[in-house]
């Protein structure tokens, strides 16, 4: 007698597989709709609250002028720079706001791939994409930031700093935002290791090579030059690499089929 509960499945992947590349991008520009248009609705709420944010990114730099005795109040050269800067800040909180959605498209896109009962998974996908990706923009300004903007203003202490809101606010974004995507670093690979892409031996294999470019990437994004510094934003992402190669583990086609094997076995 057939194994009824895997028909479906079976005929579900034969479906999937005839789909064409033209069904593909529109799937993919639906979910690319979705996710711009929550990205416009949260962009009103974080643009509304703009300047407290602004206030809070703050806190850091005025920590740092305090520090080193010198004036916290940061200037700017051209009336219309309040206004961008405050759109530019609506834009990204925005991006932070609407990441659960962002993020919920992503797995809708990817789902019809997974065995039915693989798509369970859903929730801890969600918590983990959204918690990495606030995690790092957490340790970015309260770990980075601060260290990195009080090593600068002591070596130049010797000149009077003068600091407008928008200088401060693209040094602010590019590290908080960078951070926040490295910290996505194993939702990428886990990605590319359910495609078959990387496997968890290729990943393991190459870790020195991986460890160096988490420090080249680091020397690169830090603002600071020291050692220090470079280490400290640098570790996190040698414990996501170690970390991604487990998820490879886990969603690697090879121990998909093993699991599901043993599922219907053991059904």
């Amino acid at each position: 007698m057939p194994n009824t509960a895997v028909e479906p499945d079976l005929e579900k992947e034969q479906r999937l597989g005839s789909m064409s590349l033209l069904q593909h991008i529109e799937e993919l520009r639906r979910r690319i709709i979705y996710s711009v248009a929550a990205v416009g609705v949260c962009f009103g709420v974080g643009w509304w609250y703009s300047s407290a944010i602004f206030e809070k990114m703050s806190v850091p730099i005025k920590q740092a002028l305090k520090n080193h005795n010198w004036d916290p109040q940061l200037t700017y050269l051209n009336p219309t720079d309040p206004f961008n800067t405050y759109l530019k800040i609506g834009l990204i909180a925005g991006v932070f706001i609407a990441s659960p959605i962002i993020l919920y498209q992503v797995w809708m896109f990817i789902s019809p791939g997974l065995y039915r009962h693989e798509k369970r998974f859903i929730l801890p996908f969600l918590f983990l994409s959204v918690g990495l990706f606030v995690s790092g923009g957490v340790f970015g300004f309260k770990i980075v930031y601060p260290v990195a903007l009080d090593f600068l203003i002591q070596q130049g202490s010797a000149f009077k700093p003068v600091i407008t809101i928008t200088e401060y606010t693209n040094l602010f974004l590019t590290i908080i935002l960078g951070l926040a995507l490295i910290f996505e670093l194993p939702i990428v690979l886990g990605f590319a290791a359910m495609m078959g892409v990387v496997t968890p031996r290729f990943l393991f294999k190459h870790i020195r090579g991986a460890v160096f470019m988490c420090f080249v990437v680091a020397a690169v994004l830090t603002p600071t030059t020291d050692i220090m510094n470079m280490t400290i934003y640098a570790a996190p992402m040698v414990l996501l690499y170690i970390l991604s190669i487990g998820i490879a583990w886990f969603v690697h086609p090879k121990q998909r089929r093993k699991r599901k094997e043993k599922r219907e076995q053991g059904g």
